[in-house]
């Protein structure tokens, strides 16, 4: 079926549109090239009650099985500045732009904010889901609105950035996946802003890279890329969808007593001045699971949060491992881990040794 907006086929491959790069087939999948063309597509009277999922680059989810309904690609990829003044300027994403695009088009034109977000995985229209962060920030710092299609009426809607609910790698949207689908994101993006060089490892790439004092944005975004790049496995060359797990946040009491138990333990604040916020990396590597590898599915051996597919790991495989590995953790020291990927097609279920 096609449409000058869209084109549907049926039963097609999802391999290439993940970076976990397992097998997987939608049922039907549409590639939307123009944004005003979904709710002529939604009210398609076949698709009332058929699921849909939203796909970017597939880098913030697992396909644990094949996916039944509506696969939906918006593959239109346009910023434009849309508004300015002497402080900022509020620049316009389609949700088809990849992400390290944006950050790199934004660095070009002299605006900072972005530059401690380079080189993360995926589109601008799963940004806000996920609150993506890395290296001390958020993105939600930076958004001044969201635009969505309404599934319900099948009309646009704003989303104002306190609409949005951000959280720790949490939103309303990530909260509600059903209820509407991101077509554009808004920055508001300042023209100065101190550099963010706090975050660990940060410092002492720039000192490696001869970069002593007053980096410029540019140059963090060069240390943080480097960084990403020797930490995390390509997942071109080996699939991957970054970080599994969020790093827990748990009451100052439960943190303050597993740093007298294991006083290596990292810990940072957590969201409010009763909490704090664990390395989930440290507690799987304490745990023994970086570098494990059962068959195809494994554990990175740069990073023990990253699982890796081998080559013919399964989604279901790959679960099944992670329920493992959190439910290893959560005996050992008390801590529950949460994914960070949506799971699509199984049931994300920590399983603790016998």
């Amino acid at each position: 079926m096609t449409d000058p907006g869209y084109r549907i086929a049926g039963g097609v491959s999802l391999a290439g549109r993940n970076t976990f790069r397992v097998e997987a087939r939608a049922e039907l999948l549409a590639d939307v090239a123009d944004p005003l063309a979904l709710p002529r597509l939604l009210s398609e009277p076949w698709l009332q009650f058929a699921p849909i999922l939203v796909l970017g680059e597939g880098s913030n989810v697992l396909l644990a099985g094949d996916v039944p309904g509506l696969t939906l690609c918006l593959t239109r990829a346009r910023i434009a500045t849309i508004g300015e003044d002497e402080a900022s300027t509020l620049v316009a994403a389609d949700a088809g732009v990849g992400w390290n695009d944006l950050v790199q088009w934004t660095l070009g034109r002299g605006l900072c904010g972005l530059e401690n977000l380079s080189l993360i995985p995926g589109t601008v229209g799963a940004c806000p889901i996920q609150n993506i962060g890395a290296y001390g920030v958020e993105v939600g710092e930076f958004i001044e609105s969201v635009q969505a299609v309404d599934r319900e009426t099948l009309r646009l809607r704003e989303f104002e950035r306190e609409d949005c609910r951000f959280g720790y790698r949490d939103s309303a949207f990530k909260r509600s996946p059903d209820e509407s689908i991101i077509t554009e994101v808004r920055f508001r993006l300042p023209k100065r802003r101190a550099v963010q060089t706090g975050y660990a490892g940060v410092e002492d790439e720039l000192a490696a890279m001869g970069v002593d004092a007053s980096p410029t944005h540019r140059q963090v975004a060069e240390a943080i890329s480097r960084l990403r790049t020797r930490k995390l496995p390509n997942p071109a060359v080996l699939g991957n969808a970054g970080s599994f797990f969020k790093n827990p946040i748990v009451d100052a009491a439960v943190a303050e007593s597993l740093k007298a138990a294991h006083p290596a333990l990292p810990v940072f604040p957590g969201d409010g001045s009763g909490t704090r916020k664990l390395s989930a990396a440290w507690l799987i590597e304490q745990a023994g699971w970086k570098g494990f590898r059962e068959d195809d599915a494994g554990v990175a051996p740069q990073h023990a949060l990253v699982l890796v597919n081998h080559g013919r790991a399964t989604g279901a495989q790959l679960l099944a491992l992670a329920g493992r590995i959190a439910g290893s953790v959560e005996g050992r020291f008390g801590v529950a881990l949460e994914p960070e990927p949506r799971i699509i097609g199984g049931r994300f279920a920590p399983e603790r040794p016998a």
